[in-house]
């Protein structure tokens, strides 16, 4: 495992960080998340996405034929890394442009790769994913929207849930049952989805930190062109792993919602007993785990990152940052909820520096969710990185509408 930057990143990172110096302003405070998936900002990020298309920033890892950057994926990493201190529009396209778009460009034909992927990369066109159902759980395969074929075009029914952008979103990737008499894994199909055709309804789900990022999809004989099929017939599940890899890829690299300096300077204002928490030796100890457990999560970082600096592709243990960054998010944001008490949440639609604690406390929970609930990463992690034996799936071979 190698730490530092070689020649050719140093030069690169120092490039990088010339530019956004020139374009942008440091970051003064941590990302309020709650603003991320909020219509409002979509105009601001659509406009850094095309300034950052136009210097050739914009999705560098994606060939320059389709308008992306053709470079390394590790440049990828270093631009995220310099952008992260700056204060710009970052999250809100982040769905579409890191997990929709490279599953169009793996996936699409020549002519659905002209048409979508340059729009998306410029920053015209807002794309979400749509997987999540009802009654699926985590359980992605058990989805029951249905697409049947009539001639040309497809006519899709159903209900997705959880989709986060949806509600500014011009497309959006959807997964559909077409096959039902086909083992569950084996009669989907990926399409192609505009937002905006008759039939598609979303309705916003309010969330209980008071924002509605989130969305319920409903399909009332949407008509889709065959021409925005991706992939195959039958073979959406393929598509969708592939979709799976990048999430779990962007989910892994931290949620930004609680950290060991976070809890530091709460324990410094908060008081115990008349005192400052700080002085407390289990408020220190705790602070200190979760700076040990920041530390191991930052060293499995650098072994992706040298991975991917030496052309490799980082495989499943990603799943152990997602997994362990998620609960470590709910458990910092816990522990500061507890030390400022009632305050912090009178905060709540303030300006008052407590108000990020309320929030951080109110997201937590859904950081163990997205990009994979925990019990579907333990499952990962013990049978791709352990190498212990699969669970039984005794209906992996028995046709979906026998379930």
């Amino acid at each position: 495992m190698d730490f530092s930057d070689s020649p050719e990143e140093r030069v690169y990172r120092e490039k990088v960080h010339a530019w956004l110096s020139a374009n942008a302003s440091p970051a003064v405070a941590e990302q309020d998340l709650s603003v991320v998936a909020d219509a409002d900002n979509v105009p601001r990020a659509k406009e850094w996405q095309a300034r950052k298309w136009a210097a050739g920033y914009a999705a560098l890892t994606i060939a320059k034929e389709y308008g992306g950057g053709g470079e390394a994926p590790i440049k990828q990493v270093i631009y995220e890394q310099e952008e992260a201190k700056f204060d710009v529009a970052r999250g809100t396209l982040d769905i579409g442009l890191g997990i929709c778009i490279p599953t169009v460009v793996v996936w699409g034909s020549d002519a659905q790769r002209d048409r979508y992927v340059k729009k998306a990369l410029s920053g015209e066109e807002v794309w979400c994913q749509l997987f999540s159902e009802p009654s699926g759980g985590s359980d992605l395969a058990a989805l029951r929207t249905r697409a049947v074929r009539d001639g040309e075009r497809w006519i899709v029914n159903g209900q997705k849930v959880w989709t986060s952008g949806a509600h500014f979103a011009d497309y959006g990737l959807l997964l559909a049952r077409t096959d039902p008499a086909a083992p569950k894994h084996k009669g989907i199909t990926a399409f192609i989805v505009n937002m905006k055709a008759a039939g598609v309804e979303v309705r916003p789900i309010r969330t209980m930190a008071g924002s509605a990022e989130f969305n319920e999809v409903f399909f009332s004989d949407v008509s889709i062109p065959d021409s925005d099929r991706l992939g195959p017939p039958g073979q959406g599940w393929q598509v969708g792993l592939s979709t799976l890899m990048h999430e779990r890829m962007k989910a892994g690299k931290g949620f930004g919602l609680a950290g060991w300096k976070k809890m530091l300077d709460i324990a410094r204002n908060a008081r115990i007993d008349g005192a400052p928490a700080l002085k407390d030796s289990r408020v220190r100890e705790r602070i200190a785990d979760n700076w040990a457990q920041e530390q191991a999560l930052r060293l499995l970082s650098f072994r992706a990152q040298t991975a991917l600096s030496q052309g490799g592709i980082p495989g499943p243990e990603q799943s152990i940052s997602k997994l362990v960054d998620g609960t470590l998010a709910q458990q910092a944001a816990a522990f500061m909820l507890d030390l400022v008490g009632e305050p912090a949440v009178y905060a709540a639609g303030s300006d008052s520096p407590l108000r990020s604690v309320y929030s951080s406390w109110m997201w937590a929970a859904a950081t163990r969710i997205a990009g994979g609930s925990d019990e579907i990463l333990r499952n990962v992690i013990a049978e791709r990185v352990l190498g212990l034996p699969t669970d039984a799936r005794p209906d992996k071979n028995t046709p979906f509408n026998e379930l």
